[in-house]
C-alpha cells in the first residue's frame, strides 16, 4: 500500500516537473518571440498616443481601455487562429507575408521622414484644440477615434503575431499546434499589456506632474514640474525612436524574408531569381562578418551589429520611399495620420476655423478652465495645447 502511494506521489511529481517544464518552454518561447517583435511594438507604442490628442483628461484612460480591448480581441479571435493555421499548414508563406509587413513598416517610416522634411505633421490639431477649449468630446468623435486606432493596431498586431509565429516555428519546428497557439496567446496578452500600459503612463504623465506640482512639498513640486516639462521631449523622443525602429525593422524583415524565399527550403530555392533574392542579405551579412573579424571581440560584434542595423535602415528607407512614391502616384497613401486628417482636415486647412472657434469661445465665455475632468489648479499651470508636439 505504501509502495503504491509513493509510486503515485512520484508520478505526480513527474507530472508537475513536466508541467513546469512546459510552462517554462512557453515563457521562454514567448519571451523570444516578443523580443523579435520589439521594433513593431515600439512603433505601436509611438503611434497610439496621437489618437488621444485633444481628448479631455477624464476620457483618456477609458479610450485607451477600449482600444486595448479591441486590440486584444483582434489578436486572439482573428489574427491568432489564422497565424497558427498558416504556420501549421503553409509555413513557407510566412516570409512572403513578412515581406508585406516589412514593406508596410518601411513605408510608415519613410512617410514620417517625408513629413518631417516637408514640415507637415499628419495629425491635425484644429479640431482637437477646439475640443480642448470647450471641454466637449462627442460620442461620435470618440467612436471614430477608437475605431481608427483599432484599425491601425490591427495591421501592427498582425505583423507582431506573424513575426512571433516565425520565431516559434524556427526555434521549435516540431512544436504542436496547441503549443504554438498558447505561446502566441501569451505573446498577444503580454504585448497588449505592455503597449497600452506604457501609453497610459505617457498620456497621464502630465496629469501626475500637475498633481505633484500642487503638493506643499518643494521636492514634489520640482518633480511635478519636471514631469510636465519633460512630456513634449518624451513624445518627440518616442516619435523619433518609432521612426528609426520602423525603418530598421522593416528593412531587416525585408532583407531576411527575401533571403528565405530564395534560400534553403524557400519557395524559389535553386532558381536564378531565388539567387537574386538572397544576394542582398548575403552582402549585408558578409560586411557584418568582415567588420567583426577585422576588429574582433565584443566591440567587433557591436560594430558588426551596428553596420547591419544601419544598412537595414537604409534598405527600409529606400523600400519605403519607393512604396510611398508609388502610392502617391496613384493618389492614395498617407500613413497613420491619413484617416485622422481626412476626418478633421489638416492644420493648414483648419487654421481659420481654429481662429473662429477661439473667437466664439471668447464671446461665449468658454475657456480651457471650464474643461471637465480638470481641476482649477491643474489648469492654471497646464502648458498651452499648441506647445505639445504630435507624436
Amino acid at each position: 500500500m505504501a509502495g503504491g502511494l509513493f509510486a503515485l506521489l512520484d508520478d505526480v511529481a513527474a507530472l508537475a516537473r513536466i508541467a513546469a517544464a512546459s510552462v517554462d518552454d512557453v515563457g521562454a518561447a514567448a519571451a523570444r518571440a516578443s523580443m523579435k517583435a520589439a521594433g513593431v511594438v515600439v512603433d505601436d507604442t509611438a503611434v497610439t498616443p496621437q489618437y488621444l490628442h485633444g481628448s479631455p483628461a477624464a476620457r483618456e484612460l477609458p479610450i485607451i481601455k477600449k482600444i486595448a480591448i479591441g486590440s486584444l480581441r483582434n489578436k486572439l479571435l482573428f489574427i491568432l487562429p489564422a497565424a497558427v493555421l498558416l504556420g501549421q499548414f503553409l509555413p513557407e508563406l510566412l516570409p512572403v507575408i513578412l515581406i508585406f509587413g516589412g514593406g508596410f513598416l518601411a513605408y510608415e517610416g519613410a512617410h514620417k521622414v517625408w513629413e518631417k522634411i516637408r514640415g507637415h505633421e499628419p495629425v491635425a490639431a484644429a479640431a482637437e484644440d477646439e475640443l480642448t477649449a470647450t471641454g466637449e468630446l462627442s460620442p461620435e468623435h470618440e467612436a471614430k477615434t477608437i475605431s481608427g486606432a483599432i484599425r491601425t493596431d490591427f495591421i501592427l498586431s498582425a505583423e507582431i503575431m506573424v513575426i512571433a509565429l516565425k520565431e516559434v516555428v524556427g526555434s521549435d519546428p516540431d512544436a504542436s499546434i496547441w503549443m504554438r497557439a498558447i505561446v502566441l496567446a501569451v505573446v498577444a496578452v503580454l504585448i497588449t499589456v505592455l503597449v497600452y500600459g506604457v501609453v497610459a503612463l505617457i498620456v497621464k504623465m502630465d496629469d501626475v506632474g500637475l498633481h505633484l506640482a500642487e503638493k506643499p512639498s518643494k521636492g514634489s513640486q520640482r518633480l511635478g514640474l519636471a514631469l510636465v516639462s519633460a512630456m513634449p521631449r518624451l513624445l518627440t523622443a518616442i516619435s523619433l525612436i518609432g521612426t528609426l525602429a520602423m525603418l530598421w525593422v522593416g528593412g531587416h524583415i525585408f532583407l531576411v524574408s527575401l533571403y528565405e524565399i530564395g534560400g534553403h527550403d524557400g519557395l524559389l530555392e535553386g532558381t536564378t531569381f531565388g539567387d537574386v533574392l538572397h544576394a542582398p542579405y548575403d552582402l549585408v551579412h558578409h560586411w557584418e562578418v568582415a567588420v567583426h573579424d577585422a576588429v574582433g571581440g565584443a566591440f567587433g560584434s557591436l560594430l558588426g551589429w551596428l553596420l547591419n542595423t544601419v544598412l537595414s535602415g537604409v534598405v527600409g528607407l529606400v523600400v519605403g520611399a519607393i512604396v510611398l512614391a508609388a502610392l502617391h502616384a496613384v493618389g492614395i497613401g498617407g500613413g497613420h495620420g491619413a484617416e485622422h486628417d481626412a476626418e478633421h482636415g489638416t492644420a493648414d486647412d483648419t487654421a481659420d476655423g481654429t481662429a473662429d472657434g477661439a473667437e466664439h469661445g471668447a464671446k461665449s465665455g468658454t475657456t480651457a478652465r471650464d474643461e471637465p475632468g480638470r481641476t482649477a489648479g491643474s489648469t492654471a499651470v497646464e502648458p498651452p495645447a499648441e506647445d505639445s508636439p504630435n507624436p
